[in-house]
């Protein structure tokens, strides 16, 4: 198996404290490693040299400097920023030149946050098994926690097969674009729907040969770097995924501890036991202070007296001030930013 890391994304629903400059998973959310790291350590399973790395030019840098394990030749710098898709295809070719078209290649997401490692390696392994047997796709998903709008889902069929292993494997019936609320309450009830996580798993040969019949224009400008700035910007679901037939994909549920800290609020939800705990970072004093997250980069103290459901990030170029239920909206924020020509602190 060969896994790629994908971390060349900008994670602007965490900012302030993730920017263009450095994106959340080069930050620590959870204990003393960075997000990037953790992914990496997470791997240790596999050999480093069956571990790669796809990120943007930009971030080259702080990838070598987090990752000193990483090979050299298994850092795969995207010329530039063109979403899942085109990142994908350009490390699928990468690893077909490298002799690796009849292995299996795993999508992993740097900035996921995963709290049971051990499941996360057995449904790895175990889909690698079932991938190299049945030459189909897969996708390791999730159950469904709470009512998320901010997640795709999966839409999942008849029951293929159980294992020994007690892990299932499922037909895929279809993705499902994020739902409202209320649809997204709905799902959570039924065990039909999963969340998407994006753990994306296929042969390498498999994953080109999709691209090469539903988006030849990436697939051809993604074969070398110097045309890469011409393929279409889009995610993998929009350019593959949802194009595919379903009966070429599988689904394995996995109980994997998963969450994509999308937002502030995700943050809470995840690392908050209950729902009034706040979730701090830093030097922090609070005094009547109930479900907020509370995150000081800059040094300071910060003091909070009487609020609730609040988040505050205080770093050295910006301070974030707002209400957690408004955590889903940063994109409001960025371009409220830009709009007052202040794209520096982005």
């Amino acid at each position: 198996m060969k896994a790629v890391i994908l971390a060349g994304g900008t994670g602007t629903r965490l900012w302030p404290m993730s920017r263009d400059i450095k994106p959340k998973q080069f930050h620590t959310f959870v204990g003393n490693k960075t997000m990037l790291q953790q992914t990496f350590e997470r791997l240790s399973f596999l050999k480093p040299a069956d571990i790669f790395v796809a990120t943007n030019v930009q971030y080259e840098k702080l990838v070598r400097q987090q990752l000193k394990n990483l090979p050299k030749e298994n850092l795969i710098i995207e010329p530039a920023m063109r979403d899942t898709a085109p990142g994908i295809c350009y490390a699928a070719h990468y690893l077909a030149q490298k002799g690796f078209k009849n292995e299996v290649m795993a999508i992993i997401y740097a900035d996921h946050l995963i709290q049971k490692p051990e499941e996360f390696k057995r449904a790895l392994l175990f889909t690698e098994k079932h991938i190299k047997k049945t030459n189909r796709l897969g996708v390791v998903a999730v159950r469904a926690k709470y009512p998320n709008p901010n997640l795709g889902y999966i839409r999942i069929g008849q029951t293929i097969s159980e294992s020994r292993e007690g892990l299932e494997i499922y037909e895929l019936e279809k993705f499902v674009e994020k739902p409202n609320i209320e649809t997204a309450k709905k799902f959570l009830n039924s065990y039909k729907y999963l969340w998407n996580t994006g753990l994306y798993m296929w042969k390498v040969g498999t994953i080109l040969n999709k691209f090469k019949q539903f988006a030849p224009d990436i697939y051809k400008n993604t074969e070398n770097s110097s045309t890469y700035e011409k393929a279409q910007k889009i995610s993998i679901d929009y350019a593959i995924m949802e194009k595919i037939a379903s009966n070429t994909v599988n689904v394995i549920p996995a109980e994997l501890g998963w969450n994509d800290i999308g937002n502030w609020a995700a943050l809470h939800e995840e690392l908050a036991f209950q729902e009034s705990e706040n979730v701090s970072i830093g030097d922090h004093v609070g005094i009547d202070t109930a479900g907020s997250v509370i995150l000081g980069e800059s040094g300071k103290l910060i003091v909070t007296y009487g609020i609730k459901d609040m988040v505050i990030v205080d770093t050295p170029e910006a301070l974030l001030v707002m209400p957690k239920s408004k955590a889903g909206e940063a994109k409001k924020l960025i371009e409220e930013i830009k709009k007052k020509k202040k794209e520096r602190f982005l």
